[in-house]
């Protein structure tokens, strides 16, 4: 599997997290409905060999989901640009969240992705001399997430679905792009607890 498959993967799945999942009635009967789930949260994905030629480079990044309180949804991958000029990258996703009537929380959100290209050999006007290797817009996706808010420091992705366009369609566009298969592993997202302990270690 190439570096950009592998970050296209990450940002599609997160299937790579396999996880104890909360008892069904964890959530009770509130859930997202008490708003105490705004938050910051991150969830784990390592990878034994980011290089995937056996050279055993191992790397481990953090999804970090941002709630905040005025609906806006964010998610930053950390690994996004590590070997970003061999693998791609991908912007930060961008949205909102919505809490759902059965207290289920529903996140949906913007973003690119990017691939490698050393095109800029054929734009020798505009580009400086030797070329660089650059990035280009591979595709824009929109993904939705559905959450159990597992208890007050964590939340539990029972859902996802991405959608994905070409470079030339508009990603804000609901019923364009193309509609990949629901995801239903389970991925535990935990809250980033603000503490002063570490100040307060000799």
């Amino acid at each position: 599997m190439t570096r950009l498959e592998k970050l296209l993967f990450a940002f599609v799945v997160l299937s790579l997290l396999i996880v104890i999942s909360a008892p069904a009635n964890a959530q009770g009967i509130a859930g997202c409905k008490t708003g105490k789930f705004v938050g910051s949260y991150t969830s784990v994905l390592s990878f034994p060999d980011i290089w995937g030629d056996g050279s055993g480079v191992a790397h481990t990044f953090l999804f970090q989901l941002n709630l905040h309180s005025d609906g806006i949804a964010t998610e930053e991958f950390s690994g996004a640009p590590d070997i970003m000029l061999s693998g791609g990258t991908g912007t930060a996703s961008v949205g909102s969240w919505t809490c759902r009537k059965d207290g289920k929380l529903v996140v949906t959100m913007l973003s690119a992705i990017y691939g490698t290209t050393t095109d800029a050999i054929n734009h020798p006007a505009t580009v400086p001399a030797p070329p660089p290797v650059d990035l280009f817009l591979a595709a824009n996706s929109r993904v939705t997430y559905l959450f159990t808010v597992t208890d007050d420091n964590s939340l539990t992705r029972t859902e996802s679905r991405r959608r994905n366009y070409p470079p030339t369609e508009d990603p804000s566009d609901p019923t364009a792009g193309i509609l990949r298969p629901l995801n239903t592993t389970e991925v535990v997202y935990k809250r980033v607890v603000a503490s002063d302990a570490d100040l307060l270690a000799p």
